[in-house]
């Protein structure tokens, strides 16, 4: 049997797990082949991950500061407004706006900091000034104890062969936004200024799905991962509301519902889909009020669906209305997109931003709670996949959950 030593390759699903004040959070990220001997693991992994074999699962616990370097107040910034590059990489003005990520390069006259940084920093509006603002330079999850759970999902031999470019394993894992979905220091992240739900497309959505699009939005290993989600999420015997459903609903096949009412936006698409029990055309940017009763469904779906919504906070009070108490509303989406059609602010913030707007959403809603949010990376795109030849990784995945008071 091959074990996981120096001379072996691995690959590795890591989940780590971390609590806000308004959230639970669980990001996961498949790495590419890791070696021992090449790769830098923390300390507490290298040790015990050493003769492990294919399917081990190990728990590691990190106190704040541990796995990754701990807050220093000194690595937050109070700069003048002028430091802030409202023109950076000659595109439209950015406006500053509290609470959210931007781009390093995009501060001046720092000696640390060259404009082709694209590190993300958090942006902090001065309370006594408008002409001074606060970067802060710190990783977003410095703060934050961490769990992290390790699986060894593939291992082979590598032999005596040595060398490679080394990879950071805890960089892979909270490099380029986990912490980034929650709010700075339980202040609200302004997400409403500048218009946000202006789309380029402003035509009747009717109109824009007259004809049906028959067409998948996801691979099918992230179809399967999310369905998969669905599956540990939903109770078998459920009565479920697929939010802007079409011909596919993502729901593992194995999981047995009571009913599966999608209510969409183009009629062939729903007669397409062989899991719904009933189909109801319905467009909630016109009406954003649901034709249903109230807790009529254990639960919610909205899959790849949420950033077109331009009312987004009035249907999900519609969902808590339609929920049972204690039932699941679930959001689900990537990084795919009809860009006509999707809000203008979804496009503009980065994609662990989009966690944190949906968290927003629920909480201006209200009538939730135990709110939870989840994103998958790093697996590997299907060979027989159109876009194979062009990106080597799965599309990612990101959800957020919470229940019906």
């Amino acid at each position: 049997m091959v074990q996981m030593n120096q001379k072996t390759l691995a690959r590795l699903r890591c989940e780590l797990r971390w609590r806000s004040a308004i959230a639970k959070h669980c990001d996961c990220f498949s790495t590419a082949r890791l070696n021992l001997w090449r790769d830098f693991f923390p300390q507490a992994l290298e040790s015990d991950l050493d003769g492990r074999s294919l399917h081990d699962t190990r728990h590691y616990s990190f106190a704040a500061g541990e796995l990754l370097e701990a807050r220093d107040e000194r690595k937050c910034f109070r700069l003048k407004s002028h430091q802030f590059n409202h023109r950076f990489d000659n595109k439209n003005w950015i406006e500053k706006r509290n609470g959210r990520f931007y781009p390093r390069g995009m501060l001046q006259e720092l000696s640390t900091i060259f404009a082709e940084d694209r590190h993300p920093f958090r942006l902090i509006a001065d309370a006594d000034t408008k002409t001074k603002f606060y970067a802060d330079l710190n990783h977003p999850l410095a703060s934050y104890p961490l769990d992290l759970q390790v699986t060894i999902t593939g291992l082979w031999e590598q032999g005596e062969q040595r060398g490679g470019r080394s990879q950071d394993v805890a960089a892979l894992l909270t490099d380029n936004g986990p912490g980034m979905q929650t709010r700075w220091r339980e202040q609200a992240t302004d997400f409403w200024s500048d218009m946000p739900f202006v789309r380029r497309d402003c035509r009747s959505d009717l109109a824009f799905y007259e004809q049906p699009r028959l067409i998948a939005h996801l691979d099918q290993t992230a179809q399967d991962e999310l369905a998969a989600l669905h599956g540990q999420l939903l109770a078998s015997g459920s009565q479920v509301l697929d939010l802007m459903s079409s011909w596919q609903t993502h729901l593992p096949a194995e999981l047995e519902v009571a009913a599966l009412v999608g209510l969409g936006l183009n009629q062939v698409e729903l007669d397409a889909n062989p899991r719904l029990t009933e189909r109801v055309v319905h467009d909630l940017n016109a009406v954003p009020q649901l034709p249903f009763a109230d807790g009529q469904f254990d639960a919610v779906i909205c899959s790849l669906s949420i950033e077109y919504l331009v009312e987004p906070i009035a249907v999900l009070r519609e969902v808590a209305r339609v929920l049972k108490a204690g039932g699941l509303c679930v959001i689900g989406f990537s990084n795919r997109w009809f860009p006509t059609k999707t809000i203008q602010l979804w496009e503009g913030i980065h994609e662990f931003e989009r966690p944190g707007l949906v968290l927003e959403y629920f909480l201006a809603a209200g009538g939730f709670t135990e709110l939870e949010t989840y994103s998958l990376r790093g697996l590997l795109r299907p060979d027989d996949d159109k876009y194979a030849g062009q990106m080597a990784l799965s599309d990612p995945i990101y959800a957020v959950w919470g229940r019906a008071i």
